[in-house]
């Protein structure tokens, strides 16, 4: 119950104890009543919009003016007459009268963000008006119905000439060898911008803020300034740094904070060479400033936390505020800063272009929340939730609940915005996202909130406006024409998947997640409409889950005591013989090997026989890879979002296993049997 009171505070509600919860939501249903409209609405499919409007008994006769401006900026005005609206309901509130009518558009409306605002006795209200279509971008049944790619966290990449990291022009580059051998989607992790000083965290599940790229996937050679700026090709030639590139290289985990330390010391020489050189690029840089004003405003923030040493809930009050002023940062700092974000936004553009260039369809992943300190939350409190964090109840696997560690959006103030940060992030990714997945997607619907102070099993779920998020990712998808994956394991809702398939978002079809022990159904059909795989990056690869190494590493990490090791080598043994007489009957394994290479590409072969939309292959299965990328909720003893691949990008697509696993696949993509599983 207190853990109910806390969340309640945090969406508002005027409460000093329990007892106060009954004057509190008569207060909030007065409240809603005497707004005349709902804050936005939407309308399906061209339908001719429908603007719900709450007269109080005083204004039962009022009359008034309609405006109506269009996304485009045309404007159009009428007359209204309360009396002569249809009536929809009629409703006493603590004792006061209301009646709510409705006005219904002239016209069906362009899709698009549309503002309608009713002016009433001197006073105006207006409601955002979403026109939308029911579903979102889809492409049609003919080449584009069977998709394959490969997924790669990107900071696992090892190029030849990389620098201890992936970097922008090497994804680029395996995004062609996957289009050499067929493919057509190149799939990674959040490409978004981490802490990797002070704060740390390079989690690509808790970026700085959801509206700019990572500065840290920038390969310093490939900047333009970089032939003809001397202080830098000193710097990257000198000994000591040659020697802390080899260092890095030579590690089997990504340092990220002694490499972006050498990258930012490389592209602090560049961004001065930049400002003394006065050519063609230094204007080119002011107009990409002056057209993404967002950039100034981040490089800022970031300077001023560098200066103060501190995130920004400690600022002074002024700073929290956002009133920052030239004295209050190195002015070298925010230099660098916009800098950065100007190379990582050219070179994620070029991936892009590059990828669409050979055919390739780039996989982008829009992580849930963003890190409490970072940008986003410190520029836009008003529709965060302070004091809650998100996470998921207790489950099987997490039998103490999980905390995310990241503030909500506010449900209501979400809305009362217009939803600007919404369509901001996602314009942000789909410029340059054919595939967008959107991580939890249940998050539509409601999310787990838990108050600061209480035990993450001790959430409360608050539901979020669906229908308006979901016409927001149908407009936005179709102007970019990108297919947007929900991200749907985990507890998910029985009303969610309906939902999904109405709004034609992609589902998730995860092998691991559909293992039963019934040898005639040990695996569930694979709809159209999904992104397959046997595995996610929160899960152990294939080759330790089949010899049960992924096993071994739970115990030794806690996650599973004497019983429940039992209890799941047990359920385990069931659901691999099923699968392999599964198999068997469906001709997949047509040997009596049941060692991990066979049982792999039997599986792989049955995903992609299936008539999924997407088959994505997690290219550390195909050399057998046994250790994790990432184990959810237990903090710091697992080095997750860390190590590199085993292989680097040279090595594994000259490998003939590897190339014969993607032919077979291509194969099998491209083949038409008429009779698709």
């Amino acid at each position: 119950m207190e853990s109910l009171l806390g969340v309640l505070k945090a969406l508002g509600a005027p409460l000093t104890s329990i007892n106060n919860v009954s004057s509190a939501l008569r207060e909030r249903q007065q409240s809603l009543r005497q707004r005349l409209m709902e804050p936005v609405t939407v309308a399906w499919n061209g339908a001719r919009p429908v603007i719900k409007v709450c007269f109080p008994a005083e204004l039962v006769d009022a009359s008034g003016t309609c405006r109506l401006e269009l996304e485009s900026g045309k404007l159009s005005e009428w007359k209204w007459q309360a009396d002569e609206l249809p009536v929809l309901e009629s409703v006493e509130v603590e004792g006061k009268s209301y009646i709510t009518r409705k006005i219904t558009l002239p016209e069906s409306l362009p899709w698009g963000y549309h503002r309608l605002t009713l002016e009433v006795k001197g006073n105006a209200c207006g409601t955002l008006v979403i026109s939308a279509p029911q579903k979102t971008y889809s492409p049609s049944r003919g080449e584009e119905s069977r998709l394959w790619g490969a997924f790669l966290p990107l900071y696992a990449l090892r190029g030849r000439d990389s620098w201890g990291s992936g970097d922008y022009p090497a994804l680029a580059t395996l995004a062609e060898r996957v289009a050499e051998l067929g493919g057509n989607i190149m799939a990674t992790l959040p490409l978004l911008p981490v802490f990797l000083d002070e704060p740390y965290d390079p989690s690509p599940y808790a970026p700085v803020s959801r509206l700019l790229w990572n500065e840290f996937y920038v390969d310093i050679t490939k900047v333009p300034e970089f032939s003809a700026c001397g202080p830098a090709q000193a710097l990257v030639q000198s000994d000591s740094f040659r020697m802390a590139i080899k260092e890095l290289q030579e590690k089997p985990m990504v340092d990220y904070r002694k490499l972006m330390a050498l990258k930012r010391q490389v592209m602090e020489e560049l961004c001065r060479c930049l400002f003394s050189s006065y050519t063609g690029r230094l204007e080119e840089f002011r107009r990409f400033i002056q057209a993404q004003p967002l950039v100034e405003k981040y490089a800022g923030f970031r300077a001023v936390m560098e200066k103060r040493q501190t995130p920004w809930p400690a600022w002074p009050q002024r700073l929290r505020d956002g009133a920052l002023k030239e004295s209050d940062y190195d002015k070298d700092a925010k230099n660098y800063h916009m800098y950065a974000q100007w190379l990582a936004h050219q070179q994620v553009q070029e991936l892009s272009g590059s990828a669409r260039g050979k055919g390739v369809k780039m996989y982008f992943d829009l992580p849930l929340g963003v890190h409490p300190d970072g940008y986003d939350i410190w520029q836009q409190r008003d529709i965060f939730t302070p004091d809650v964090a998100v996470g998921a109840p207790k489950d099987a696997v997490f039998t103490g609940g999980q905390n995310w560690g990241f503030p909500p959006l506010h449900p209501e103030n979400i809305r009362k915005q217009g939803y600007r940060y919404i369509i901001d992030y996602l314009r942000h990714h789909l410029k340059f996202a054919d595939v967008l997945r959107i991580d939890h997607v249940m998050g539509l619907h409601r999310l787990f909130w838990i108050p600061q102070g209480f035990d993450s099993s001790q959430g409360v779920y608050v539901r979020y406006p669906a229908d308006e998020l979901y016409a927001i990712l149908a407009v936005e998808s179709h102007r970019q024409k990108s297919i947007i994956v929900g991200e749907d394991l985990g507890i998910v809702p029985s009303y969610v998947r309906p939902a999904m398939a109405r709004h034609g978002l992609h589902r998730i079809y995860v092998l691991y997640y559909e293992l039963a022990d019934n040898a005639s159904k040990a695996l569930r059909h694979i709809p159209r409409d999904t992104v397959a795989s046997l595995n996610t990056h929160d899960m152990s690869p294939f080759a330790a889950f089949w010899q049960d190494a992924d096993i071994v590493e739970r115990v030794r990490l806690g996650l599973l005591d004497e019983k429940g090791t039992r209890k799941e080598r047990q359920t385990r043994r069931a659901v691999k013989n099923a699968l392999l007489a599964y198999l068997r009957n469906k001709g997949f394994l047509r040997t009596i090997d049941a060692g991990s290479r066979a049982v792999l590409k039997a599986c792989l072969g049955y995903l992609s026989a299936s008539r999924a939309r997407i088959v994505l292959v997690n290219l550390e299965d195909l050399w057998l890879e046994t250790r994790s990328q990432n184990v959810p909720g237990i903090g710091d003893k697992f080095p997750s979002w860390q190590r590199k691949a085993r292989y680097g990008l040279e090595e594994f697509f000259q490998m003939k296993e590897v190339r014969n696993i993607l032919r077979e696949i291509d194969r099998l993509r491209k083949y038409k049997t008429g009779k698709e599983r």
